[in-house]
C-alpha cells in the first residue's frame, strides 16, 4: 500500500478511537476486530487497499455500505470527501458510529439495508464495506459518471477486491487481490 493520502488520513485518524474497549490495546495492529451485533472491524491494511483503490477525490459525494465502527466513514471525511451517506443495518452500530463522529459533519449515518434501492444520489465514490456474490444494481445506478465503487466479490477461490468504474464507454470493471473481508448482509436487523 503506498497510497500517500490514505496513509496520511490513517495517521490522523486514530484507529483506537474507533476499536471497541476491550480491544483498543490491539487496534494499532493489522487485525479484524471484533464489534458488537457480531460484526467485524475490518483489518487496517484492507481498509487502505480499498481506499486505495477508491481514489476519492476532495469534493467528493460518497456513499458507504456498511458503517461498523465508522472508522472507514472518519477517512472518507479525512481524504476530502465533501459528504458521506453511511449506511448501516443495525442500529447499535449506527448510533455507536454517529457519536463517535459527531454531529454537524460530512458524515450522515442512517439504518438501511445497503443492497435495497437507494434514495439519493448520484455519488461520486460508493465504498461497498464487505463481500457480496453480486454487485447490486442499486449501486451502479447511483454511481455517477467519472464514478468508482470498490467492494468484496465473492467468487470460487474466495473473495477479491472489484472496482468498478463508469466511464464515457460504460461500465469498467477491475478485479483485485484476494483478501479477507466478512460477508454483507441483506435487510435491516431485527436486533439491535
Amino acid at each position: 500500500m503506498r497510497e500517500t493520502s490514505v496513509l496520511s488520513a490513517m495517521e490522523r485518524v486514530p484507529r483506537e478511537g474507533f476499536a471497541p474497549a476491550a480491544f483498543r490495546d490491539l487496534a494499532r495492529r493489522d487485525l479484524a476486530l471484533p464489534l458488537a451485533c457480531g460484526a467485524t472491524m475490518t483489518a487496517p491494511i484492507v481498509v487502505a487497499t480499498m481506499l486505495g483503490a477508491l481514489k476519492v477525490a476532495p469534493g467528493a459525494r460518497v456513499l458507504e455500505v456498511g458503517t461498523g465502527s465508522g472508522y472507514a466513514t472518519a477517512l472518507l471525511v479525512a481524504l476530502g470527501a465533501a459528504s458521506v451517506l453511511s449506511l448501516e443495518r443495525y442500529a447499535t452500530l449506527g448510533a455507536a458510529a454517529r457519536a463517535r463522529l459527531g454531529e454537524g459533519g460530512a458524515a450522515r449515518v442512517v439504518q438501511a439495508d445497503g443492497l435495497a434501492p437507494l434514495d439519493g444520489g448520484p455519488f461520486d465514490r460508493i465504498l461497498v464495506n464487505g463481500t457480496v456474490p453480486c454487485l447490486a444494481p442499486a449501486w451502479i445506478e447511483a454511481l455517477a459518471p467519472g464514478g468508482r465503487l470498490v467492494a468484496g466479490l465473492a467468487g470460487p477461490g474466495g473473495s477479491r477486491l472489484v472496482s468498478v468504474e463508469r466511464g464515457e464507454a460504460g461500465l469498467a470493471e477491475t478485479l483485485g487481490a484476494p483478501f479477507r473481508l466478512a460477508p454483507l448482509l441483506p435487510g435491516l436487523a431485527l436486533v439491535t
